[in-house]
């Protein structure tokens, strides 16, 4: 044997010496003689190893560990009569008869020593585990009868045999099973899993309905014993600590549930029962898991913290992968909170990403019933029928939510956009028209001037412009229409007065200065320019958009030095403004900007417009791959955020395959962004009222410009 030692050689011979005065001391150590041998195997003297090894055995008969060495050391043909004579001294060392199987080649003499290990410990699980691991199906049913019998205990042994059995032994051995451990809930778990295989899914139903009985005094999990649903439908009789009605053994099985329960005092942990539920979903299990989740779902919970609490619950199930049980608590919570708006709202918003239409619409069906006067849950259901293109489905859900909620400037608007989108005009026209008269709001003049704008009825908009200002005079967004629609006319003169006007009754209006900036800016007026911004700084200091109009300005007019100090001046003032450090990083020579993100990602480490700008920045050094991996972060932090979409899309058009761009499509159609600069410059052009999340996408990222 070649050495596998490598050290000084006079460490082994001071271990030698010294592991020979242990021996020698106390010949019935038995680490000493494990010790000596390992070392002279350590060395290459195998020979020397086995004759110590050997010589221990004779000192340390007694010694399961020294036996089990020896026949480590031994060669195959001399293993197996050391193994057998290891038995002989300790006919009852699991380890020496299961080694003593190893040490076999052929499977019948593995089978005839297991039989004899098991003659002298019947009692022992490990052995009858792998005795039955090397048996047929048929023979290993039988082993397993037997096993139960010597290790009535073992809940291992219980289910393998009920796995192998056919439906109604598997019953019967799950019966027995349920006596001789009555606290263990795998057991219970198992049957009703064994149920819901064979279709009995009303009897696991039936048994969680008798949940409500109120006799259990003790602190048990009622989920310990509702999953007693292996009795068989006979004669009925009744319950009467709980006045119902149970079918013939399921009365015995349940009482004998409690009666067991309360003798073992068996206290519940939520989490486990959780987890349970939660694997017997991925078993392909789910009225089981729906049953465990019913019962364990209000246990140990204050009521005062049952609404917070479960909607946690749910939110950790679906991240999980657990949909179903997800599922199932909502139906519960729903079932106990029916009149609580946002429970309907986050249950509407689960089955919308995990459900199907279908079931997205019943729920919001129900949802409407108990809840009426929630809008959201009208929107939501005309929304679902819309996009599956049932107009006049649609249609109804919002007359019903009309009838609901009178005069809501919500379902006016949404009535009116879902004509608008279906190109009926006249009839968006009427209903703002009614709108107006019956639920007067600036949103509802606002949306009455953008349709006729689209419409090119300039006249018309202009009008109801004037008509929303004489009742709105401080609503931005009309001003900020009547600058841009005059603008688009050529008339400068009237824009400048309306953006002049505008600020003054709309002093915190940011977009109505930038907009009134960039009108001086494009007349050629940059002093004027910056005299706005400058005027909007002083009546809404620290405001980062400004800052940044000016910075930008500063680099429209190719003025690169003014706009570094500009930005130094807006970094001091707003210190933790995502949208300042974004510029800042290009706004610095190549060589810097690493070192520029690595200060924006220190000021705002969870920042969209921060991660998406190192984003770019690894697209501009053709790190492609860390480039997506910061795509892919952003959009997950603010799937709201269309710029981060656009850039994300571009760059995959360059650098991705054609799964990869579709895929960026589907998931920023499912996110429906509405902000980002870029992305609001193309949706909220009147060209582009029509086009849908999709089309934006593609012409926002054609917009852009690749980062350099």
């Amino acid at each position: 044997m070649i050495p596998t030692y490598g050290g000084d050689i006079n460490d082994v011979k001071k271990g030698r010496t010294l592991l020979k005065s242990v021996r020698e001391t106390n010949p019935s150590h038995a680490p000493a003689w494990i010790a000596s041998a390992r070392l002279e195997e350590l060395t290459g003297k195998l020979q020397a190893a086995r004759n110590l090894i050997m010589k221990g055995t004779e000192h340390c008969l007694r010694s399961e560990d020294v036996w089990l060495e020896a026949v480590r050391l031994m060669p195959a043909d001399q293993a197996k009569a050391v193994v057998a004579q290891a038995v002989r001294h300790l006919p009852s060392s699991v380890r020496l008869w299961i080694k003593a199987s190893d040490v076999e080649t052929e499977i019948k003499y593995k089978r005839r020593v297991f039989r004899k290990a098991l003659e002298s410990i019947p009692n022992s699980v490990r052995l009858w585990k792998a005795a039955v691991d090397i048996e047929t199906p048929e023979d290993a049913r039988v082993m397993l009868s037997r096993a139960v019998e010597c290790c009535p205990t073992s809940v291992e042994l219980w289910l393998a045999l009920a796995r192998l059995e056919n439906y109604e032994n598997a019953r019967r051995v799950l019966n027995k099973a349920r006596e001789s451990i009555p606290s263990d809930r795998h057991i219970w778990i198992t049957a009703a899993k064994l149920e819901e295989a064979h279709g009995n899914i009303s009897m696991v139903e039936k048994i969680i309905d008798r949940g409500e009985c109120r006799y259990l005094q003790v602190t048990v999990s009622i989920s310990q014993w509702f999953i007693s649903v292996i009795s068989l439908a006979t004669p009925m009789t009744q319950c009467y600590s709980c006045d119902v009605t149970l079918q013939g053994q399921q009365v015995v099985y349940i009482l004998a549930a409690l009666t067991s329960l309360k003798t073992n005092m068996v206290d519940i942990k939520r989490e486990e029962w959780m987890q349970d539920a939660e694997d017997c979903e991925k078993a392909a299990s789910p009225a089981t898991c729906k049953a465990i989740i019913k019962s364990v779902i209000a246990v140990n919970i204050d009521d005062e913290d049952r609404i917070r609490t479960w909607m946690d619950d749910a939110d950790a199930c679906a991240s999980h992968g657990a949909i179903e049980c997800a599922r199932a608590i909502y139906e519960h919570s729903l079932s106990m909170f029916p009149e609580k708006k946002s429970i309907w709202i986050d249950a509407a918003h689960f089955e919308k990403d995990h459900g199907t239409r279908e079931s997205l619409e019943e729920l919001l069906q129900r949802a409407v019933k108990h809840c009426p006067k929630a809008e959201v849950l009208w929107l939501m259901g005309a929304k679902s029928k819309w996009l599956a293109g049932d107009v006049p489905a649609a249609r109804r859900i919002l007359s019903l939510a009309f009838q609901a909620n009178g005069n809501s400037e919500e379902i006016w608007l949404a009535a009116v956009k879902l004509e608008s989108e279906n190109s009926e005009f006249l009839r968006a026209r009427k209903l703002l028209q009614k709108a107006r008269a019956n639920a007067p709001t600036a949103r509802v003049f606002m949306k009455s001037v953008k349709l006729e704008w689209c419409l090119e009825d300039i006249n018309t908009a202009k009008q109801l412009l004037d008509d929303g200002l004489k009742h709105f005079e401080d609503y931005s967004k009309l001003w900020m229409m009547k600058g841009q629609i005059e603008e688009s006319l050529g008339n400068i003169r009237e824009a400048r007065e309306s953006y002049s006007q505008s600020v003054k009754k709309c002093p915190q209006a940011i977009p109505l200065w930038i907009l009134w900036s960039r009108l001086e800016e494009s007349q050629k007026q940059l002093t004027k320019a910056r005299s706005i911004l400058e005027k909007a700084r002083l009546r809404n200091p620290q405001n980062p958009l400004l800052w940044l109009e000016s910075v930008r300005l500063e680099i429209r007019a190719a003025n690169k030095v003014i706009a570094q100090n500009q930005m130094a001046k807006a970094l001091q003032e707003c210190p933790s403004s995502g949208f300042l450090w974004a510029e800042a990083i290009f706004l610095e020579a190549k060589p810097q900007r690493r070192t520029k993100s690595l200060d924006a990602l220190k000021k705002c480490e969870h920042d969209p417009h921060v991660m998406l700008a190192v984003a770019k920045l690894f697209w501009s050094d053709r790190k492609t791959d860390k480039a997506r991996s910061w795509f892919t972060r952003t959009v997950k932090l603010d799937p709201d955020l269309g710029d981060a979409w656009g850039h994300f899309y571009k760059f995959e058009l360059l650098h991705g395959t054609e799964e990869q761009q579709a895929e960026i499509v589907m998931r920023c159609v499912k996110a429906e962004p509405r902000h980002g600069e870029a992305w609001c410059a193309v949706s909220k052009d009147v060209k582009n009222w029509r086009d849908k999340t999709e089309a934006i996408l593609k012409s926002v990222a054609s917009s852009l410009e690749i980062p350099t």
